[in-house]
């Protein structure tokens, strides 16, 4: 009975179809780790520019399965009650209608793979690229499937490098993920040296010294740090607003932006900090905005 459902995928052509007209560019640009309350302190207004910012809730605690559900093609979700999920979801996916500037799309096209960049590529002949700070994400891990081009950047904290690398076919258009580091721990800058604050694994983008048996956690940070961060967070966003002046400026006509977060942080309340296996709303409510520029 599944069978019509998940009909065996055969192997994707080399040659993918011609995409359809006037279909837009369209990047998703994730601010690692912001909350909501960090972004609305920034004050941001570049980014206003796309639209105004709402709260969401995260499918996922952590930066992995978080990009998972993203490139599933589901978004940070609104809350309504009283809705069957099925019908959020079939929500989700019609509202890529606007976005990339094509009608039909629904949950039931993204059958049998539930990816997303295998749709823009194969259905929609979209080119696709990925550009990531976090080294969770890098190009070996599964999230790099139909990917024409998947990139590690060499540093963290380089949204800047990011913006140099963007490439825009001219026939066809593009989607792009952008993985921002900024606004993850330890919060710096391009140029600060991040030697100053404790290296945690995981969290530092040192995943290598997870379950490392010679590696010795810092003492949990006491609340004046905590505010201390939460404020290199709230800087990092308005930082990365300025930078966005550029992104905007350099982004072909019909690109269509969406921004939000996978995940949210914890600065201290409730006694928790960072993100992962914590189940506090901070974790989960992130920042959301989209819109066409031009």
């Amino acid at each position: 009975m599944w069978s019509r459902f998940f009909p065996s995928p055969s192997p994707p052509s080399v040659s993918r179809p011609d995409p359809p007209p006037g279909a837009n560019n369209y990047i998703l640009l994730v601010l690692d780790s912001c909350r909501w309350d960090s972004f609305v302190a920034a004050q941001p207004k570049t980014l206003l520019k796309l639209g105004d910012p709402e709260p969401r809730w995260s499918y996922a605690s952590w930066t992995a399965p978080s990009h998972y559900n993203l490139l599933m093609g589901l978004l940070p979700h609104t809350s309504p009650p009283q809705v069957f999920a099925s019908q959020l979801y079939q929500q989700e996916y019609q509202a890529y209608n606007q976005r990339l500037n094509v009608a039909g799309i629904a949950f039931a096209k993204l059958l049998p793979h539930l990816y997303f960049p295998t749709f823009l590529k194969h259905h929609l002949g979209y080119v696709t690229r990925a550009l990531v700070s976090l080294p969770v994400l890098n190009p070996k891990t599964l999230l790099n499937q139909d990917f024409d081009s998947y990139d590690l950047m060499p540093s963290h904290n380089d949204l800047g490098g990011m913006l140099e690398r963007l490439r825009f076919d001219p026939d066809r258009p593009t989607f792009y993920l952008l993985n921002c580091g900024e606004t993850h721990y330890p919060y710096t800058l391009p140029g600060e040296d991040p030697s100053q604050f404790p290296t945690i694994s995981g969290l530092h983008g040192s995943l290598k010294r997870i379950g490392d048996p010679g590696q010795t956690e810092p003492i949990f940070f006491a609340a004046e740090q905590m505010a201390a961060m939460h404020q290199r967070q709230i800087r990092a966003v308005s930082y990365v607003d300025a930078l966005l002046e550029k992104l905007f400026d350099l982004v072909p006509p019909r690109t269509y932006i969406t921004i939000t977060s996978d995940h949210g942080e914890l600065f201290g309340e409730g006694g928790y900090f960072g993100h992962g296996p914590i189940q506090h709303e901070k974790v989960w409510q992130v920042p959301f905005l989209e819109g066409r520029l031009r």
